[in-house]
Parts: structure tokens; sequence; C-alpha cells
């Protein structure tokens, strides 16, 4: 019978632990790749979609639904994607833009805020809830009956196909109608994925619209309700905005010679600016313009921003416009 040493047997002893280390080493190694992170994997986050809104503070911003609408048939260009957030969450990017109602036959921009994804579907939700209360007192209506509902909105080609609910041709005469496929068409372009709109009413296309027989041979855009937009539309600041000197003002026009004129008047009534303004066309065509002015305000709160032009016949100032802002000295 072999018999070890006590200094063999401790040399054995030894070698099986160097053994039993390596062979646990490899296992040590899988299972640091599969472990990650405690707030699981973060994805990478993505840009989201320009807006096409600019300048000013929302005045009076009304909260409305950003979901995706039930059958639509492509995500919405104007979507923001989600952006990831520090614990592996994601956050919701609030967009400002603006709803179209009418202030004197002709349509106007209001302020909304709107959360991604889906800006267009929620902003064109924010049109069918109407006027808030302040837009009301400064006369801002809709002529889109109570009731409607967006049923989809696709986007594809720069064209948005609008599905909307029956409500929303019912009643009214000729310039109503118009008005209120106005309110829709200005709303949807304002955001630079949409330059037409095509209607469709409970999901069948519109050829004819409303009893008064209006033709839709296809997809329209701004150009086609000239009869009911201002001679000079401001896009920004929106009603109920607070501004500060210097003042930018953007928008379009489509007045003699393109040339008009802005004013500021104060809280008090003072007259803080008066600048004339040139678009890049008119005489029946329609033009933009961009400018930014100083004003001297003597009292801070709330004034008046006001569109008019000199009439070439005898002078005489006729307003075009008026937005009601929260005017800072």
């Amino acid at each position: 019978m072999f018999t070890r040493t006590p200094s063999a047997r401790r040399a054995r002893r030894r070698r099986s632990r160097v053994v039993t280390a390596a062979l646990a080493l490899p296992l040590v190694t899988v299972a640091a790749c599969g472990t990650g992170t405690s707030g699981g994997t973060t994805p990478a986050p993505s840009s989201p979609a320009d807006t096409g809104s600019s300048g000013g503070t929302t005045g009076t911003p009304r909260p409305s639904a950003s979901a995706t609408t039930p059958g639509t048939a492509a995500p919405d260009p104007t979507a923001s994607k989600p952006s990831a957030g520090g614990s592996g969450g994601t956050t919701a990017k609030e967009v400002r833009t603006a709803v179209y109602f009418l202030h004197g036959e002709k349509v106007s921009g209001a302020p909304r805020t709107v959360t991604a994804p889906g800006t267009a579907t929620a902003a064109l939700r924010a049109l069918l809830a109407g006027p808030d209360a302040y837009e009301a007192r400064h006369s801002r209506t809709t002529a889109i009956p109570s009731g409607t509902r967006l049923r989809s909105l696709v986007i594809r080609d720069h064209v948005a196909t609008i599905d909307l609910s029956g409500r929303y041709d019912d009643g009214g005469g000729s310039l109503s109608m118009r008005e209120r496929l106005a309110q829709v068409v200005f709303t949807a372009t304002r955001f630079p994925a949409v330059r037409k709109v095509a209607f469709e009413i409970d999901g069948k296309p519109v050829r004819a619209f409303g009893g008064e027989g209006i033709v839709l041979n296809g997809p329209v855009g701004r150009a086609d309700f000239e009869d009911v937009s201002p001679a000079v539309l401001v896009e920004s600041p929106l009603i109920g905005d607070t501004v500060r000197s210097p003042l930018r003002v953007w928008g379009s026009a489509n007045t003699f010679e393109a040339v008009f004129r802005l004013k500021v008047t104060d809280a008090s009534g003072h007259k803080a600016a008066d600048v004339q303004v040139r678009a890049t066309s008119g005489t029946g065509t329609r033009g933009t313009f961009d400018v930014t002015f100083p004003y001297r305000a003597v009292r801070t709160g709330q004034g008046l921003l006001t569109a008019y032009y000199l009439s070439p016949k005898d002078g005489r100032a006729v307003t075009v416009d008026t937005v009601p802002l929260a005017v800072h000295r």
C-alpha cells in the first residue's frame, strides 16, 4: 500500500485549489457579460420633428390628447419620438403650435401647446374643442359644429388625409362651409410636413362638401381659401402672448403694393410703435413678412397689435386684424 508523506499531501491540496479556481473563472466571466444596468437597456435618443412654430410665449394654451388616432394607417410625421430619460424612461415633449379660429369671418391663429407624439393630430383635436373663454371674449369663433370628431389622420407626401365625423358638414351656408374647411387646412399646414389636405367624412373621400356642394376635386391648401384669409395674417405673436421689446412679427400679407403697417398699443392706450412693413409680394398675390422692431410702452398690461393699411383712394387707415397681447415695458 502506497503511503503519502504530509508534505506530498499538502502539495496535492494546493494543486487541487488552483485547478478549481481556474475552472470557476470562465463562469464568472459569462455571468458578467449577461448582466446589464439596473434600469435595463436604454434606447438611443432620436431627434424630434420640426414643428414649424416659433416666437413668443404661449398665452392661453389648452392641453390636448396626443395619442395616435384609431384607424391611422401611417404614423404622423409631425410626431416627436421620445427621448431617453436618465433612469431609462421617456420624457414627453411639449410643442407650441397654432390652431385657427375665426375673427370677423377670417381665419385667425390662437396658440396651443400639444404633447408629442402626434402633434398634428393633437392640434386638430384642440381645434375641434373650440376657442377658450379668453379667446371667445375677444371675438374668436368657430364654424366647426360642436361634436365634430377626428377619426383619423394620415400624412403622406406632404398631403394630410383627414377623416372627420359626419357632424363636420352639418348645417350652414357656403361661407360657413368654406370657413370650417379653411380652419382645418390652416391648422394642419402649420406643420412643415403638411402642404395640402384631403378631406374624408366617416371614411369616405369628399368630392362635394356640404349642402352647398363645394367642389373638392383634390387636396387643397391655404391658397385655395384666400377669400377667408385676412389681408394681413399674423402668425406670431398670437392672441394672449406675452411680448417684450424688440418685438418680432411674422406672417403673410396680400395688400396693395405689398405695403401695410403694424401698430403696438400698450395698457394705457399709448401708441408704443407704428411701423411700415413690406411683404415679399402683394396686390393680388400673397407674400410673407418677418420683421423685428422696438417699441416704447409706458405701462405693462393688456395691449394690442393692430395690422392695418392706408387706403390708396383716400389715405384712410383700414384695420385688417387685431391681436390682443400682454405688452411689457
